[in-house]
């Protein structure tokens, strides 16, 4: 069922007032749509907020790189804008009927085409209506559609222009399953809404987009990522920040920053017993991004999760995969030994941080140990997290030993359900897991 359509799913009483079992069935089936964590269904319409807010709150999610076609849906009527942001309310403009059903959007000879209707430049926007919903690929968006045509003008990219709150409610729900505990919830949507405006502000303007969908970013769902518990979150800490005490000089001091002392304010799935110095796994340094002792995860994560089994690799793979990522470790040849040079130790396990690569031409090279692990296995499934030891095994070597997912930095998301489901409230979560950090407004 699309989204749209949703909003129509109501039990209508019989005219003579009696009771029928059709209608008690149609009422049970709407609860399903609307309540279930698990239903196909759940979307929920409401209004789109903020869709007036300023330019510095719309935020940019890359949705799809390097794609040939896309099928839209709009359910409204819409305009057109090309060549500019496309943020910010656009009234006045000529208004298309909404499409009869999924339109694919395609290239012809550099041409964005909507349809059989070519689009006005190489960057064009779509605008719906209200309630400002789009659909693309069978999901649905709140906000607007940006596409921009490569240099090759072979491909395009596609671009979800969406204001922070509502971009939020599609974070928060992907995160973290919905059905957590409250306290939990408004912890993360605090932590997503930090760390995207940090990000905006810190590689958006060198980019046509802000963050990706993906968790090369935090990943959004969009409106399948929502749900009532969701919003709930989004809305109880609306425009709520986490930022340093006492931030470096000339920190965040840029024009259109929201709020000084702004910092990426990093989670992972499980830290595994004890969270990570961010300057040992990112290089940046920040006092609120310090590794902290978490007892709290252990209880609330999966077991293939807080311990996972081990993962083997033949050197052919280790070695392509790492010259994939970093060309420069060709000058090594094949990599015939991993040693670890670095680890943060704490107390029964340790985390390894630096690595150094042997090549059969006698070079050596060294990599932080969170980038060999998503080097060697992208998806971040196998080789869960750096708390493991290498050892040689076979032709290659094996990870064993392996506890925690996730790079482990700042917020240990199992953790903050441990700790809500102990009475914690959302800020002493933050607190713990951001040592030093205090929250602000940034509205």
């Amino acid at each position: 069922m699309k989204l749209w359509k949703t909003v129509h799913l109501c039990v209508r009483a019989p005219v003579s007032g009696r009771v029928r079992l059709p209608n008690v069935l149609a009422f049970l089936f709407s609860l399903c749509v609307i309540l279930l964590p698990g239903c196909e269904h759940r979307e929920i319409i409401r209004p789109t907020p903020q869709m007036e807010v300023e330019s510095q709150f719309w935020i940019r999610v890359l949705l799809a790189a390097n794609a040939s076609e896309c099928t839209v849906e709009i359910p409204s009527s819409f305009h057109l804008t090309a060549g500019d942001s496309g943020l910010g309310m656009r009234p006045g403009l000529p208004a298309k009927e909404p499409l009869g059903g999924p339109t694919k959007i395609s290239l012809t000879r550099g041409q964005l085409m909507l349809g059989t209707t070519p689009l006005p430049d190489r960057e064009a926007v779509i605008h719906p209506g209200s309630p400002y919903v789009f659909g693309l690929n069978g999901q649905n968006y709140r906000g607007k559609l940006k596409l921009i045509v490569g240099r090759s003008g072979q491909t395009f990219d596609v671009l979800n222009l969406v204001p922070l709150e509502p971009y939020l409610a599609g974070v928060v729900g992907a995160e973290m399953p919905d059905y957590w505990e409250p306290q939990a919830l408004r912890a993360q949507a605090i932590a997503a809404r930090t760390y995207c405006l940090y990000i905006k502000n810190r590689f958006g303007g060198n980019r046509s987009y802000d963050v990706s969908r993906t968790q090369a970013s935090q990943v959004y769902g969009g409106i399948g990522a929502e749900s009532s518990q969701v919003w709930d979150a989004v809305n109880s800490t609306f425009g709520k920040v986490l930022v340093e005490k006492d931030p470096a000089p000339g920190r965040d001091s840029s024009p259109g920053t929201p709020a000084r002392g702004l910092f990426p304010a990093y989670f992972s799935s499980v830290c595994g017993g004890h969270t990570s110095n961010s300057e040992k796994v990112f290089g940046d340094s920040f006092e609120t991004l310090k590794g902290v002792p978490c007892p709290y995860c252990k209880d609330v994560a999966r077991l293939g999760l807080f311990f996972w089994p081990m993962a083997q690799f033949s050197r052919k793979t280790v070695t392509e995969q790492l010259i994939a990522r970093y060309p420069k470790l060709k000058a090594l040849g094949e990599i015939k030994e991993i040693v670890t040079i670095e680890r943060s130790d704490h107390g029964q396990f340790s985390r390894l941080t630096r690595i150094q690569l042997v090549g059969t031409t006698g070079a050596t090279d060294t990599l932080r140990a969170e980038d060999l692990r998503l080097a060697i296995d992208s998806s971040g499934r196998r080789i869960k997290s750096t708390i493991c030891h290498v050892v040689p095994w076979g032709d290659g070597w094996a990870f064993l030993s392996g506890r925690g997912w996730g790079h482990g930095v700042g917020m240990c998301q199992c953790g903050a359900e441990g700790m809500a489901r102990r009475g914690s409230n959302a800020e002493q979560i933050l607190q713990y897991y951001y040592p030093g950090a205090k929250i602000v407004s940034v509205y």
